[in-house]
């Protein structure tokens, strides 16, 4: 199976072809908004770059640099301050360890204040836009994309229809040679047993096995027990009564696949196949995680809706909730609800949901896209130190 997309220098295949101006700290804000709203790129907001621990500040240069690294950015425009902890050498290193593509650096005091800034930061990304527009769109295979699984907003319809879809849908990429990424930790608690007999090896299952152990001893060892948050309000109010039953739910979007790797937080995918990240349960910094290990496309289920977006990668919303399909169209991209209806299987609608992903790889829009939302965080609860 055969999509259109962009084939970088470094070997990634992107879906997008985005320039993007980010801040290298959260005090260079307003002068990098202002070069990507005049320069009409991508503005990827970045909350830190400042005033973390060694620890924190490690995950911060990982997570940043896996959002550069990915295929669907052809370059990127970095604004600091030029005080601050994370400035140009550090930014460089990092990303350079992953990709080669077009990365450029200035600073605000460097460059004598805002207005010199914005002139200096217009001139980089125009360059970087007229680079950008020679890339052209030539046949890839399907075997080429990563694909996110995330879920949010959760309802009973979700571990019945849209994550049962998503999980038919991971099945047949696999199956194509791509790769699917299962994410949220926390929404694997209870799924313990399951996900370790999925283990491509003994040792894989194991590593599964301890991966969601360890989250519920680190939530306990910090005086938390993650129940007493997951299910959240909304999930309760819509019927998922305990962690457990929500985590069976969840762990459908993996399909059958056996697990051929586990990966830390936002640690760039290097195997085909399905695989598990180490990831946290706020849907906004999970997405962000799974678009920096790679993922040039994220399907994300939810029962109650969600308008959640990201600035590197389109962001799929499929609910097998007929009523929030209807109300909530704006906010929808793919409705499962017919399989609850008998209209059509499981199956059926697992197939006609990667037929839409292609489409989406190819060029077309999904409606976090139209709606310009971009949103970003990043999990502290993790440690690259």
């Amino acid at each position: 199976m055969k999509f259109n997309g962009y084939r970088r220098p470094d070997g990634r295949v992107g879906i997008r072809n985005h320039v993007i101006v980010m801040p290298g700290v959260i005090c260079a804000a307003g002068a990098a908004q202002k070069i990507a709203n005049k320069a009409d790129a991508v503005y990827l907001y970045n909350p830190n770059g400042c005033a973390q621990n060694s620890s924190d500040t490690a995950l911060t240069l990982e997570i940043l640099s896996g959002l550069i690294a990915n295929g669907n950015v052809y370059g990127v425009l970095i604004v600091g301050l030029g005080c601050e902890m994370l400035r140009n050498d550090r930014y460089i290193e990092a990303i350079r360890k992953k990709t080669s593509k077009p990365v450029h650096y200035i600073s605000i005091q460097q460059e004598g204040g805002i207005q010199k800034t914005v002139s200096k930061g217009l001139e980089i990304v125009n360059e970087l836009k007229a680079g950008a527009d020679k890339c052209v769109r030539e046949e890839c295979d399907l075997s080429e994309i990563i694909l996110g699984l995330e879920c949010g907003g959760s309802d009973p319809t979700s571990g019945f229809s849209s994550n049962a879809v998503l999980g038919v849908t991971s099945d047949r990429l696999i199956d194509l040679g791509g790769t699917s990424v299962l994410c949220e930790t926390p929404e694997a608690i209870g799924t313990e047993n399951i996900l370790k007999r999925r283990g491509f090896t003994p040792e894989i299952g194991q590593e599964l096995y301890d991966t969601v152990i360890r989250y519920d001893r680190m939530c306990k060892d910090n005086g938390e027990d993650i129940r007493s948050a997951n299910p959240s309000p909304g999930n309760k109010a819509s019927g998922i009564t305990t962690l457990e039953e929500k985590s069976l739910g969840c762990i459908h979007k993996s399909g059958t696949k056996p697990f051929m790797g586990v990966y830390k937080y936002g640690q760039l995918v290097d195997r085909k196949g399905l695989v598990f990240m180490d990831g946290t349960a706020y849907d906004v910094a999970s997405v962000v995680s799974l678009v920096a290990g790679g993922a040039q496309v994220v399907a994300f289920t939810t029962g109650m809706g969600t308008p959640v977006g990201n600035a590197i990668a389109p962001v799929i919303k499929i609910t097998g909730n007929k009523d929030t399909a209807s109300r909530l169209s704006d906010m929808i991209d793919f409705d499962t609800s017919t399989s609850i209806s008998g209209e059509k299987t499981v199956d059926e609608l697992g197939a006609e949901l990667l037929d839409h992903i292609v489409r989406v790889c190819n060029g077309e829009e999904v409606v976090a896209e139209v709606n310009g939302f971009s949103d970003m965080a990043i999990n502290q609860f993790f440690s690259y130190s």
